[in-house]
């Protein structure tokens, strides 16, 4: 008999649907467990909300998604929405485990050979405090350079969902972060919006040098399937993976997306 967490679904929660490049490693990682992907599409995007008002939207509409869904594990595949609310989610739902996205600034602190980092955020993970602790514990002998795109975001979304792309603006929102200092330059550029690795290829088209861009999809889809048992394979499940969209029905190219990837959207 499986255990009753494996017939639960894990819950992948992002404000748009930047959580897919998330959800897309943790199949590969978990292929017998159902997913419940949710995108807060009415709230997107994110970084033009005052923190209390959506502090509040996240733990209100965390409980809806919890006694509706009762999941085994949340994946919460946004750093704005985790750095901002991820402690009070746990305080408020003791009982659920929360898979949180935080920028990778640890890792870049270890690989970098310049010293200089930079982190490609959202103006809401900028101004985060959560944020600067990272930068104080993992990389104080670092150059930490924080760039909060307004625009990326909503980019990437159009991008991904077979929309033009003004190259032009996409190299104005990721030139502040290359910084050349004392003959030095950036040699790492940390993804801290879920965004924005849809984008990835074009950033290294459009980067005046070559450095590497660190993308934390895996590692925190390892991090889900550690705290997840495994199941057996004649266990794994039928059931389809479901994308639910705060706003409603999604229009028909991202309905098309979404059943691309194996995910029913739900009506």
């Amino acid at each position: 008999m499986p255990s009753m967490d494996s017939t639960k679904p894990v819950l992948v929660f992002d404000s748009g649907i930047g959580g897919l490049t998330v959800l897309r490693e943790a199949r590969v990682l978990m292929p017998e467990r159902r997913f419940l992907y949710i995108a807060d599409d009415s709230g997107f995007p994110y970084g033009g909300w005052e923190e209390g008002a959506l502090k509040a939207r996240l733990i209100r509409l965390f409980g809806e998604l919890l006694r509706d869904h009762d999941p085994a594990l949340c994946v919460i595949a946004c750093n704005t929405a985790f750095t901002l609310a991820g402690a009070d989610l746990r305080a408020a739902y003791p009982r659920m485990r929360f898979v949180g996205t935080v920028p990778a600034i640890k890792p870049a602190a270890e690989r970098t050979r310049s010293g200089l980092i930079s982190v490609l955020a959202t103006p809401g993970t900028v101004r985060r405090a959560y944020t600067r602790g990272l930068i104080q514990s993992f990389a104080s002998r670092c150059e930490v350079q924080l760039v909060g795109s307004a625009n990326l975001a909503r980019m990437a979304e159009c991008y991904v969902r077979g929309g033009t792309l003004d190259e032009a603006a996409v190299r104005a929102e990721m030139a502040p972060c290359f910084v050349e200092k004392n003959g030095r330059r950036t040699d790492i550029v940390v993804l801290a919006c879920t965004h924005y690795p849809f984008l990835a290829n074009v950033f290294r088209r459009l980067a005046p040098w070559p450095v590497d861009w660190l993308d934390p999809a895996e590692a925190i889809a390892r991090r889900a399937r550690s705290l997840l048992p495994r199941v057996a394979r004649q266990s794994m499940t039928r059931e389809a993976s479901v994308a639910v969209f705060t706003g409603g029905s999604p229009d028909a190219v991202t309905r098309r997306l979404m059943e691309g990837l194996g995910l029913r959207v739900a009506r």
